[in-house]
């Protein structure tokens, strides 16, 4: 929704430091008159998104998928307000790689709902970085496992694998599996450098 040539200045976080927009909370009489003025429709701008056909298959069929934005919707209530959420309470997740990362126990959340990386990590996030070929959907982590990365720097992986119960991932590591076969992780300690 940005003009290519204003991207540069669109992504400076210090001019633009609030961006995200997660949660909508809305006065349902305030909702009721806007969808009453514009046809039974909130007037929002479209998205156009370049993607294939087949998620899986880049070689699919292209097409558009045409979406609106919920997050711009606040131009459509005058005087409508921003909370800004504390870091603590968001843990972001774009791609497969940062959710193995947030399920696994690298990540901890205290009773008051607030997303950390466990202790043990002394302020220090893992990397992981996942096959996009094969790991590029939620489902595709299904079959992988999930090993403990609390003492992981990065992890990098290229090809088919499943963690066993017990995995134990630490230092920096890239494991390749060039068959199409599955490698099994088998519980134990995998350090690297």
């Amino acid at each position: 929704q940005c003009p290519d040539e204003d991207i540069p200045e669109f992504q400076n976080i210090s001019r633009h430091r609030y961006f995200n927009t997660n949660t909508l909370w809305i006065r349902l009489d305030a909702l009721k008159e806007i969808l009453d003025a514009n046809g039974g429709v909130l007037p929002l701008p479209m998205i156009r998104n370049k993607k294939t056909l087949n998620p899986r298959d880049p070689k699919s069929a292209p097409v558009y998928q045409l979406e609106t934005a919920m997050g711009a919707g606040i131009e459509c209530f005058p005087g409508a307000r921003a909370v800004n959420v504390p870091r603590s309470r968001f843990f972001p997740v774009k791609t497969t790689s940062d959710l193995f990362l947030l399920r696994s126990d690298a990540i901890v959340v205290d009773e008051h709902g607030n997303v950390a990386l466990a202790p043990e990590r002394q302020g220090n996030t893992p990397v992981v970085d996942l096959d996009a070929k094969l790991y590029k959907l939620v489902d595709s982590l299904d079959g992988l496992g999930l090993p403990s990365l609390a003492g992981m720097d990065k992890l990098t992986l290229r090809g088919r694998f499943h963690f066993h119960d017990g995995a134990v991932l630490r230092g920096t590591l890239l494991m390749e599996n060039d068959s199409d076969e599955t490698k099994e992780i088998l519980p134990g300690v995998y350090a690297g450098a």
